[in-house]
């Protein structure tokens, strides 16, 4: 155990921040952490837009489901899949557009993206919380992805993919039990024991069903599979494919 381990198993989710903005130094030093991630073949496919005009970030709370911690934070982080720089990059080589074209559209190269973003997302995540910050991801900006880009004037082949709200903590939420180490990490293959699988899902269940039990004074008694299974039952942002074909990652 030493200090980098445990603040990372005590982190948490932090919707609720002081009125108290970052300071340009903690913003820098943040950004540079997540820069130092590790990316694929040094592509660096991801680029990160800071709000700082309220409007703006008003109309980003608005647009990823009226959430109120992405307008009252201390700072907020846009983490886009940036495949157009890379398209700059080939054209100041004049390289063949056929070939370019070609691996750009590709499955993988969307996956570098993603990784590359994600990888950086989460150095920063854990900068801010080295500092004393609290953090919370945003997945909602993908409600409307297109009225986002629009609101930051977000070029084609770049895809914003989540926010990162940071801030000084108001208040510290309890902290989610994960799954068993045992349902999550395998060796040498995968476990197919299906009986053995369903047993640690089972006492998964008991768990979060406690947590919810406890948290909300017994109005909300979830097990975890009830929970995934209505996550299942309604697909999300099924426009998402067309969104990525117009903004020319058509994943070939």
């Amino acid at each position: 155990m030493n200090d980098t381990i445990k603040l990372l198993l005590n982190h948490r989710s932090i919707r609720s921040y002081l009125d108290k903005p970052l300071t340009e130094e903690q913003v820098l030093t943040i950004v540079q952490s997540a820069q130092a991630a590790a990316t694929s073949s040094y592509v660096q496919a991801y680029t990160i837009i800071g709000i700082k005009n309220q409007q703006k970030k008003d109309k980003l709370a608005e647009l990823a489901g009226n959430q109120a911690y992405v307008a009252k934070n201390g700072h907020f982080l846009v983490f886009c899949l940036d495949l157009h720089r890379l398209e700059m990059a080939a054209a100041i080589e004049n390289a063949m557009p056929e070939s370019i074209e070609e691996a750009l559209n590709s499955t993988e190269m969307f996956m570098i993206g993603l990784i590359d973003t994600a990888l950086a997302a989460q150095n920063a995540a854990i900068a801010a919380e080295s500092l004393g910050l609290g953090i919370c991801y945003i997945g909602g900006l993908r409600n409307q992805l297109k009225a986002v880009s629009e609101l930051l004037q977000i070029p084609e082949r770049v895809i914003p993919l989540f926010g990162l709200s940071i801030g000084y903590p108001a208040n510290f939420s309890d902290q989610k039990p994960r799954l068993p180490i045992s349902s999550v990490y395998n060796e040498n293959g995968y476990n197919q024991d299906q009986e053995q699988l369903a047993d640690q899902l089972h006492a998964y269940n008991q768990v979060i069903s406690r947590y919810y039990t406890e948290r909300t004074q017994g109005a909300r008694s979830d097990r975890w599979t009830e929970a995934m299974t209505k996550l299942l039952q309604n697909p999300k942002r099924l426009y998402m494919k067309q969104f990525l074909m117009d903004n020319k990652i058509p994943l070939d």
